[in-house]
């Protein structure tokens, strides 16, 4: 156990994002994302919900100031909607000003295939995808 990280950190995703650089990108994905077929690296956080996981990572990081797209998530196919009340879930769980910008799903996926990371959380929400860019800490 580490005092002051939330324990729902598990020891395989603190060590991804001790390894991660500025500009690496890390998707916390819903429980129907197509992880293992976009992206080599894959953990499972089946027992978490991708805003607590989000909640418990951004005291630890920063997110990346120099690129305006460093919190994505997918954007519904046409005919489609949002679940309600997910966008805000997301927001909440961000840093205060961090802005959202939306996806197209098949370019969604692209991104997905340069990941550093995905995590496949326990999520169920449709639309349930979230990419996040890791920053500087400034000193």
């Amino acid at each position: 156990m580490l005092k002051g990280i939330n324990p729902i950190i598990f020891p395989d995703l603190l060590k991804i994002l001790h390894e991660m650089g500025h500009g690496d990108e890390i998707i916390f994905s819903d429980a129907h994302f197509p992880a293992y077929s976009v992206c080599d690296k894959v953990l499972r956080a089946d027992g978490c919900e991708a805003t607590d996981l989000l909640k418990a990572v951004m005291p630890l990081w920063e997110l990346d100031q120099y690129d305006p797209e460093n919190v994505m998530m997918m954007a519904p196919v046409e005919g489609d909607q949002l679940p309600d009340g997910l966008v805000e879930d997301y927001q909440n769980a961000l840093p205060a000003g961090a802005e959202i910008t939306f996806v197209v799903r098949f370019a969604f996926y692209e991104k997905a295939k340069k990941a550093f990371c995905v995590v496949v959380t326990g999520t169920t929400r449709k639309y349930g995808n979230v990419i996040i860019k890791k920053g500087v800490i400034q000193n």
